[in-house]
């Protein structure tokens, strides 16, 4: 990416408009791709195809629940919308912005976001609330005006310091903002007219990033988040199920005080937003990028994070959800039951790839189905979700950097079914783990705990391939050749998709070797006329 794109970045960007057409397309494709849906489960559910009945009924749950969370983000986009307007925020609310500094956070990183709060439009009261019990914090926030806390023996992380502050503070209208964040001088101006609505509780914006051309993993990370903060948040938003996620959410304070505070725990943000939709409170989302923070740029951060997220998550489904969903609207409850199962990606795709396995070693198989009738038949399912999917990224909040076919995030995704599935691992035995900010510079490394399980099982793939090609070619007879190539073919393709996902995954943990450990902020000016803008260097990269 040069730098005349990366100074693109810094441009107000916004989702266009929805339009009836639109709904239209949505409406056609989602009836089309439901048909084939069903048209395949009727076959898959045939008697004939059931060869272990235990495994057949496993296999058939994951692939159900498959088929369900596509068919519930086609039904999503149905609802899809944006604020009709903006309206213009009343003069003289009082607000506060919160941003946090943890022990191992780089002060240098502060200096732009500092800068970036006092250039905001709307007159606000920026809040540094300070863990480090580093003097240079407090110097640094007093010499750009912002408030100074000491907080470093606040338990509870995050919220912990969020909730202490609430206590200290009295604005009624908190930004919370993760201090990798630079915003635009506009932010405000796009949250704080929509609590003219005294049923809102909070307000999301959109979530951008200037530090996703460093890497593989940094742009894989950022590509994971497209969708969902374009035209996913926007299809919540229509159902009215629209949730906070941490970073970028201005709150009402009555709403915080009404759930006793910001909640804590792993998944603070999403916890918060549960509880606020439970006491009845609305919310907004509003798809337009008017800030930029930092993803992971090593593959071992965006592992640490993912665990953060995924345990966090898995905590939220078993603990916090049941119990809520009777306070909460019918697309609310579809919206954070579908959110608490994300991570459950982890644990099924570790069955998955155990299949082909326990066929090639044991000669076991779950099922007994054609697999060129499958190919058939899930095709139609296919194209309609890449038709979907291509459509969808119309509503893209930064079209010229977001589209496309994110290969990258997919790989990411595949790659980190060790990482979900130690998590759910961590829930069932309620193992806690500590509450730590992701890395903000790129840590080298390659063997991290969670890449072995890939390395393992290419090898193991590998080692199964050359024992298939002895076992046909010298042990099995001619005639058993026939009636078993369908289905070892069949399992081979199965495994050969976890192995190429794998290898994505390896390669991006290999790249992390290979990355500078630079300042992504360093090179980002904030200009007296509060113009943002990348410094020039002497080449482009």
């Amino acid at each position: 990416m040069n730098s005349k794109l990366r100074n693109d970045l810094w441009k107000f960007k916004e989702a266009k408009k929805v339009t009836s057409f639109d709904k239209a397309v949505f409406l056609g494709l989602t009836f089309a791709g439901l048909l084939s849906m069903f048209n395949l489960i009727e076959w898959w559910f045939r008697g004939e195809h059931i060869e272990n009945l235990f495994l057949f009924v496993i296999l058939s749950l994951l692939f159900v629940y498959g088929i369900i969370r596509v068919a519930l983000v086609w039904i999503n986009y149905l609802r899809i919308k944006k604020p009709a307007e903006v309206p213009e925020p009343e003069k003289n609310l009082s607000v506060a912005v919160f941003t946090t500094s943890a022990p191992g956070e780089p002060l240098s990183m502060f200096e732009n976001t500092f800068k970036a709060l006092k250039n905001l439009n709307y007159p606000h009261t920026t809040y540094l609330l300070d863990s480090t019990e580093d003097i240079a914090f407090k110097e640094l926030a007093e010499e750009h005006d912002v408030v100074w806390l000491n907080l470093a023996n606040i338990p509870g992380a995050k919220a912990g310091k969020i909730n202490e502050t609430l206590k200290r503070t009295k604005e009624d209208f908190i930004l919370i903002l993760d201090p990798d964040h630079i915003v635009f001088p506009n932010f405000l101006d796009q949250t704080l007219g929509f609590f003219k609505d005294e049923k809102v509780g909070f307000v999301q914006v959109s979530q951008g990033y200037y530090n996703m051309y460093r890497s593989f993993t940094a742009k894989g990370a950022a590509e994971q988040t497209y969708s969902f903060y374009g035209p996913t948040q926007m299809g919540l938003f229509g159902y009215g199920g629209a949730v906070a996620i941490g970073a970028n959410c201005t709150f009402r304070r009555e709403a915080l005080e009404s759930i006793g505070g910001h909640a804590q725990g792993l998944a603070e943000d999403l916890q918060t937003s549960l509880r606020i939709h439970s006491k009845g409170w609305e919310s907004i989302y509003n798809p337009v990028i008017v800030s930029r923070g930092l993803v992971p740029e090593d593959f071992t951060s965006f592992c640490k994070q993912q665990l953060k997220w995924a345990r966090g998550v898995f905590e939220l489904l078993f603990d916090e959800i049941p119990g809520t969903l009777k306070h909460l609207k019918f697309w609310q409850k579809i919206s954070y039951l579908s959110i608490g199962t994300y991570y459950l990606f982890g644990p099924i795709t570790a069955f998955f790839i155990f299949i082909p396995l326990l066929f090639f070693t044991t000669k076991i198989s779950p099922a007994s189905m054609d697999f060129t009738e499958f190919v058939i038949l899930g095709s139609p399912i296919l194209i309609v979700a890449l038709l979907i999917y291509g459509y969808a990224q119309r509503f893209l909040c930064d079209r010229k950097t977001e589209r496309g076919i994110h290969w990258r995030g997919m790989v990411l995704k595949y790659s980190c079914w060790p990482v979900f599935t130690y998590a759910f691992y961590l829930t069932l035995i309620n193992k806690k783990i500590p509450y730590l900010p992701t890395a903000k510079i790129a840590v080298k490394g390659f063997l991290n705990p969670f890449v072995k399980p890939l390395i393992l099982y290419c090898i193991v793939f590998l080692l199964m391939l050359v024992g298939i090609y002895i076992e046909r070619r010298y042990y099995i007879p001619e005639s058993e050749l026939i009636l078993t190539a369908k289905k070892t073919w069949a399992m081979i393709g199965f495994a050969m998709i976890a192995f190429i996902q794998f290898l994505g995954g390896i390669g991006a943990a290999y790249k992390s070797l290979f990355i500078k450990a630079e300042n992504a902020w360093s090179r980002i000016k904030i200009k007296s006329d509060k113009k943002i803008e990348i410094k020039k260097t002497t080449k482009n990269n």
